[in-house]
């Protein structure tokens, strides 16, 4: 028909024929765009590009209500993209989006969200965003390109360090339209850092002051989010209510997600008063944390009528890991034999039984029942093929899979870890004196300090004190605030403290953040451990180097025996279960995602007759 049309106006058939091939190559190129509704870290996003909704939510969920939210700890910030304060987290997502969004039934997927398309190349070289016409901020303003750019220039120079390490990896960035932005990545050998810069949160430039951008803030930010921050009362509550002119309610990746009018954050500065407050209703569903409280804390009548539900989920993703983490900055736990012997001195038999009910189980290692986890399992030949360089570094028994934790007779009292450790000790310089661990040169009494900010975190503690007693180790537990928790934490002014890295199927860049040595004096990044090490820098560069997941899985694995080889923590258990309760006026999906529990899947039983018509 083009052809028809090109000569009946007159020109030549040539002419005709180089002006088909260009508007053809345009549309093959406009094509190729508009299936790129996703991108996935490997193979093939999942969802097709018609999908109407997500596996795990109810696209018929009814809208109205109040959700509320019971947050242990408290908050004197609103913005979650810096270092400072503490932020309300919820602030993600629920109010600032970003340009593509998780699909949580798949490793690591991203959907359009701002973003209509996204286009890349098989090297990955740049990233192409083409933003939907419909996308507003709360205030009614188109978002942009410049907005996009603004972000990215925003958070790559005052941003946490997480960001700043992620978005000056951009090699150049332009807008090729107002809803088109290019970012060039020629150059570093990242092949997640499309996915990264989907995931960047959008802010708007003229919402924005550059100059105050790292203080904290109680300002309500503007946002192109579901809902907008309604209410706050400073360290106590934020209310987010949801806008009834959000632009993206229609989306196929949002059909059956925030489904509130209203989420009101409460927040607890204590466990046992928090878990009073929901047994009095005060909040709508708590996600359990203590095997004690969930084995016998549940029985009072809310509970026994039916009115408080629980329920067991079973996440497919890596199981969330408890660690008491050394800080090997100080030199006290400077020496591997030192942690090595720290190590076998944690009776776990006995804090699992006693503490536990047995519920939890014990993994060495950070990505624990999943096929990502090196622990108990050999290397293969390419996992081998990438710690050869660094052999002397990884003992047998972590490469060939024979390596256990120890395993006490669960009495308090094992003479055989004690042995062990104490021989692993003196090789290090300490000798007992009397009832006394001291430094053979110094004469020095080995101590240090375990600091703790939960009840939970505490009888942790001081169970490994009464075990370390043995060899002559009189540690002392120091219980702080919430609030002087993480700021210590973050500028590593600590000796050990329990932490947890969750980790997903697809673990990324995020591994420089958390073990990286680039990370290891740079405060405000989750390098606790202070982990400097050349093998775990090279594992993390293999993965994110990985083009197909047969590729991607041993260096996961590599990565993992180069961490479990460094005994920068003493795990202390593992979590295979998610433990929720809710009130049974919340209601969710029949159907849970791979990652587990999505409280913006879920909804209020109680809905005014207006509210389900609308």
């Amino acid at each position: 028909m083009f052809m028809f049309q090109c000569l009946l106006e007159g020109f030549g058939v040539r002419l005709c024929v180089l002006a088909l091939a260009v508007v053809t190559g345009l549309s093959a190129r406009a094509a190729r765009a508009e299936e790129a509704h996703a991108i996935a870290m490997h193979g093939k996003p999942a969802m097709p590009v018609d999908f109407t909704h997500m596996p795990y939510a109810n696209p018929d969920a009814p809208k109205g209500g109040r959700l509320t939210w019971g947050v242990l700890g408290t908050f004197d910030s609103l913005n979650p993209f810096i270092v400072r304060g503490l932020p309300v987290q919820q602030m993600r997502g629920y109010v600032v989006e970003s340009l593509l969004a998780r699909g949580n039934d798949e490793p690591f997927t991203l959907y359009g969200l701002l973003a209509r398309t996204v286009e890349t190349d098989d090297e990955r070289s740049f990233v192409t965003f083409r933003l939907d016409p419909r996308a507003r901020f709360s205030d009614g303003r188109q978002v942009a390109a410049e907005d996009v750019l603004f972000s990215w220039q925003l958070l790559r120079d005052h941003g946490r360090p997480n960001l700043r390490q992620y978005y000056a990896k951009v090699v150049k960035a332009a807008a090729l339209d107002p809803l088109t932005v290019r970012f060039d990545l020629a150059g570093a050998n990242d092949r997640e850092l499309p996915l990264i810069l989907g995931l960047m949160p959008i802010l708007p430039k003229h919402g924005i002051d550059v100059a105050t951008f790292e203080e904290t803030t109680l300002t309500a930010p503007v946002g192109s989010g579901p809902y907008r921050v309604t209410a706050v009362k400073p360290g106590a509550s934020v209310t987010l209510t949801r806008n009834p002119d959000y632009w993206g309610r229609d989306l196929a990746i949002n059909r059956g997600l925030y489904n509130f009018d209203e989420i009101r954050l409460d927040y607890f500065r204590e466990a046992n008063g928090q878990f009073e407050a929901f047994k009095r209703g005060l909040y709508d569903f708590r996600i359990e944390h203590e095997p004690l409280r969930w084995h016998d804390g549940y029985d009072f009548p809310a509970a026994r009528s039916g009115e408080v539900i629980r329920d067991t989920v079973k996440p497919g993703v890596p199981q969330p890991s408890e660690f008491l983490v050394f800080n090997t900055r100080r030199p006290i736990f400077a020496d591997i034999r030192v942690r090595q012997a720290l190590t076998l001195l944690f009776d776990f038999e006995l804090v699992n039984r006693n503490y536990f009910f047995g519920l939890y189980s014990r993994v060495a290692g950070y990505f624990a029942g999943s096929d990502l986890s090196a622990y108990g399992r050999p290397a293969d030949a390419r996992e081998r093929e990438l710690l050869k360089p660094f052999a002397a570094r990884i003992p047998p028994d972590i490469m060939d899979g024979s390596y256990r934790l120890p395993v006490t007779d669960g009495s308090g009292r094992d003479r055989t870890t004690l042995r062990a450790a104490l021989k692993l000790l003196s090789e290090a310089g300490y000798e007992l004196n009397g009832n006394v661990l001291r430094n053979r040169a110094t004469k020095a009494p080995f101590t240090f300090e375990i600091m703790v900010t939960t009840r939970d975190q505490e009888r942790i503690a001081l169970a490994f004190q009464r075990d370390l007693k043995r060899a002559g180790i009189e540690p002392t537990v120091r219980s702080v605030d919430p609030v002087q928790f993480d700021q210590r934490r973050l500028a590593y002014e600590f000796d050990m403290i329990q932490n947890r890295w969750d980790q997903s199927l697809s673990p990324g860049n995020e591994q420089y953040f958390y073990w990286g040595s680039a990370a290891a004096d740079n405060p405000g990044t989750r390098n606790y451990m202070g982990a400097r090490d050349p093998a775990v820098d090279a594992m993390i560069a293999a993965l994110l180097e990985a083009r197909e997941r047969t590729d991607f899985v041993p260096a996961v694995r590599a990565l993992d025996r180069a961490l479990i080889a460094g005994f920068y923590t003493i795990p202390l258990f593992n979590v295979s279960e998610q433990w929720i309760a809710r009130w049974n006026r919340i209601e969710r999906p029949k159907v849970t995602s791979l990652s587990g529990y999505l409280p913006e899947t879920w909804w209020s039983k109680r809905q005014p007759q207006a509210h389900q018509a609308k």
